[in-house]
């Protein structure tokens, strides 16, 4: 017998139809993509002057891809592997912005969608659809944008919290039974390893954990097994955090806000993840000017904001988003977490890179940041950086201290230029 809301289906092709040139597209992010609507999308041979906005996505990226010039264009409001390239050729382009603020510019009509691409789960009893495992700016363009095309997929799981999104709404769309776009976590390295460490020090029991994606994450989760009454309100996890809920070592049960329950705004890791999320009351999804909101952040006690830093230099400011001129990523929430952990009751801001780039030939501790590069965390809010050589707390040190304090975690092959820099620049012996 066929479920009665499946006979509105249509194919792929027939889906995007509704999309017109000139037209501005949000596309659905990270694990979510709606790969087959971008697919069918490239395939309209019809169309141009179409720009499409979204944050990372996973899978090809046809749509920026130099035969679609003129048809589609692309502003990444945090950039991917797949449109580093296409930006910096000039095919593409990038939007700096925080995440948390990115739902606000759809429902201003600072941009103004004319149609979302989305991913869903499929219906309930109420026929009502989730946004499935990428909730973040989702939300904002589902009910901001004229119209919503949607990929239903059978294995998109259910999430909980503010995810609703009502079938009634969608203007049309296709059904898929396919798995969702995965990333394995990869192999942790020493460095990764030794800087995890480091942090996981920091943590206290009660602390309440943002975490983003990667190695330096997940070698700190991996050694959080002994805390106690750990809680989470973050824009996003992975993997390394199943665990340490399987095991009661996050249970979410001291914090102010949310009690009870890990907040995120998205989610992308393995098909575990997936089924860790379908369904689970413990794990509440909200739009990332939520988990995002400083002033929110701010109100659990001892929230541990961690994430990434491509350069840092001897003042303290700190790259993020591009190397040089460059735009390698985006602004995304790090300094919505910087700036809420620095007012949250004993919290700990920090920034984790490993000493060096390119085979230990560049050190990413600078005296000074590459011509054009993005400032994402300011030397005013940049408190704790650690690398594989220590952790320093930057709060409340003068210029002096603070190029002190970084060289004394850089690796030893620099530190003695730049100490040779630092007292040339500023007059200073150190």
């Amino acid at each position: 017998m066929t479920t009665p809301w499946k006979d509105r289906a249509v194919s792929a092709d027939d889906a995007v139809k509704v999309i017109k040139s000139g037209d501005k597209v949000f596309i659905h992010g990270a694990s979510a993509t709606p790969t087959p609507l971008v697919e069918a999308l490239c395939r309209r041979t019809d169309l141009e002057d179409v720009t499409l906005y979204h944050l990372h996505t996973t899978g090809p990226a046809t749509f920026a891809e130099p035969q679609h010039a003129g048809r589609f264009f692309s502003v990444s409001l945090f950039t991917g592997g797949g449109l580093r390239g296409p930006i910096a050729e000039g095919r593409a382009d990038f939007m700096p912005i925080f995440l948390s603020e990115i739902p606000a510019l759809f429902g201003s009509r600072a941009v103004d969608l004319d149609v979302a691409l989305l991913q869903l789960s499929p219906p309930n009893t109420h026929a009502d659809c989730t946004l499935g495992t990428s909730v973040d700016a989702a939300l904002a363009a589902a009910w901001h944008a004229k119209k919503v095309v949607a990929e239903i997929n059978e294995q998109m799981p259910r999430t909980l919290g503010h995810s609703v999104f009502p079938l009634e709404r969608v203007t049309s769309f296709t059904t898929t039974n396919r798995p969702l776009n995965a990333m394995v976590p990869g192999e942790i390295s020493e460095v990764e390893s030794r800087i995890g460490e480091l942090i996981a020090d920091l943590v206290e029991d009660g602390s309440c954990l943002q975490m983003g994606i990667g190695a330096i994450p997940d070698a700190v989760l991996a050694r959080l097994g002994n805390k106690v009454d750990l809680g989470v309100h973050t824009e996003m996890f992975s993997d390394g955090l199943i665990p340490l809920v399987e095991n009661g070592v996050v249970n979410n049960r001291r914090k102010k806000v949310h009690a009870g329950r890990s907040v995120v705004s998205f989610v992308t890791g393995s098909k575990r993840l997936f089924d860790f999320v379908h369904d689970n009351q413990q794990v509440e999804f909200h739009p990332c000017d939520r988990t995002n909101d400083t002033s929110l952040i701010s109100k659990n006690d001892k929230v541990v904001a961690i994430n990434s830093a491509i350069e840092i230099d001897l003042t303290g400011q700190v790259s993020a988003d591009s190397m040089g001129h460059r735009i390698y990523s985006g602004i995304g929430g790090q300094m919505d977490f910087i700036r809420g952990a620095a007012r949250s009751p004993g919290g700990k801001p920090i920034i984790a890179l490993p000493s060096t780039a390119a085979g230990g030939k560049v050190s990413r501790i600078t005296l000074q940041l590459k011509d054009g590069a993005g400032v994402v965390t300011t030397r005013g809010h940049v408190q704790w950086v650690v690398t594989e050589f220590g952790a320093v707390n930057l709060h409340g040190k003068t210029l002096r201290q603070r190029a002190e304090l970084l060289i004394s975690i850089a690796h030893p092959d620099f530190r003695a230029e730049l100490k040779k820099g630092f007292a040339k620049l500023r007059n200073v012996a150190l």
